[in-house]
């Protein structure tokens, strides 16, 4: 079987992994590099930032990925030599308005979320601002180096002899041939296929335009900036009034992020900038005399609710969508891709696809 990827982020650069790994001919298109969009600006929480408020399709989705990640990181280090940084380090939410919620949320759901005193959490994280006065703590989430996660999975394809990588190759269209779409155009030709999935992110929705189809999804701009610190500065993730910090192993901390509607713009900007660096000094004051490094911003595939569309498109014979993940498209990627494999060589899925399913969901 020869499928087509449309979109190497993250969520392509699985989808083609795992499908090429079952014996497909894989062959992936994207209009950048790869993973140079929404997969490298995130964060890389190993979980949803409130996972309580979401349904029980992103759910199911976020608990079998949180299982698999550690295996995840750990072959793709043997596969490609990169190591993708899965740091398990805790995650503590402070001054949370639902804790009642999110309590009974995790009591449903046997997950490890226990409210802890502040006096703890002090302990814990010795550069906590003062002020707050309550936490929970949920302490095996882990956190994923995105762009080295993106960088392990290309090199890992390129060493598959069954995987194309088109990358800086724009799709302008589909090839359809009566109600099948059997491949796209592109500047540098056709490129045919007996499966093609959409895995464009935000872009996803203005791709399958062209075949009269109307996604919901839509693209939301997030800024981020970062400092370097030293390696013991923050030894868990915090997360405070909708902002949050996230350490890497080597003393770089991640704050983030905004929630922005504006069209495909990802310019970073001033106001952002400001705002990102009172809600780190409000969390962490010991920021304020950190050194800034990076401030960029990316656009996340904004979609109903957050969950994403995966599987066959009805009435479009041989065209698959694995797309339209919102906040939480690397929390996601492992059990979304999976499931997509799943679906497409016709095996037993991994969890109920009927969520996800674009019948009945798309216009």
């Amino acid at each position: 079987m020869r499928v087509l990827v449309v979109g190497a982020g993250a969520i392509g650069l699985l989808s083609a992994r795992l499908l090429a790994e079952a014996g497909a001919e894989v062959c992936l298109v994207d209009q950048s590099v790869t993973g140079g969009e929404s997969s490298w600006a995130g964060g890389g929480i190993v979980s949803p930032l409130y996972p309580w408020r979401y349904s029980a399709a992103v759910t199911a989705l976020a608990h079998w990925s949180q299982d698999y990640y550690p295996r995840l990181g750990e072959k793709l280090r043997h596969d490609s030599g990169v190591d993708p940084e899965v740091h398990v380090t805790g995650l503590y939410w402070l001054d949370l308005e639902d804790e009642a919620a999110a309590l009974a949320w995790a009591a449903r759901m046997q997950r490890p979320l226990l409210s802890v005193p502040i006096e703890t959490v002090r302990r814990a994280v010795p550069a906590l601002a003062s002020g707050f006065s309550r936490a929970l703590h949920m302490p095996d989430v882990a956190n994923v180096r995105n762009p080295r996660l993106v960088k392990a999975l290309r090199l890992a394809l390129l060493a598959m002899p069954n995987v194309t990588l088109h990358e800086r190759c724009a799709v302008t269209g589909f090839i359809r041939e009566a109600d099948r779409v059997c491949g796209v155009r592109t500047a540098g030709g056709d490129i045919r296929a007996d499966r093609v999935v959409v895995a464009a992110g935000a872009w996803s929705g203005e791709l399958l335009k062209g075949l009269g189809i109307e996604l919901p999804v839509e693209p939301v701009k997030g800024q981020m900036i970062l400092y370097k610190c030293a390696e013991d500065f923050l030894p868990s993730m915090v997360l405070a009034k909708g902002r949050y910090a996230i350490p890497r192993r080597d003393g770089h901390i991640l704050i983030g992020s905004t929630l922005e509607h504006a069209g495909f713009d990802k310019t970073p900007t001033e106001a952002a900038l400001a705002s990102l660096r009172a809600s780190a000094e409000a969390l962490l004051p010991a920021l304020a005399e950190a050194e800034l490094v990076g401030h960029w911003a990316g656009l996340r595939p904004g979609s109903p609710e957050g969950v994403p569309f995966i599987g066959r498109v009805p009435g479009y014979e041989g065209l698959w969508l694995n797309c339209g993940h919102y906040r939480n498209g690397l929390v996601l990627a492992p059990a979304s891709c999976r499931l997509l494999a799943d679906l497409l060589l016709d095996r037993t899925p991994i969890i109920d696809p009927a969520p996800y399913a674009p019948a009945g969901r798309l216009h």
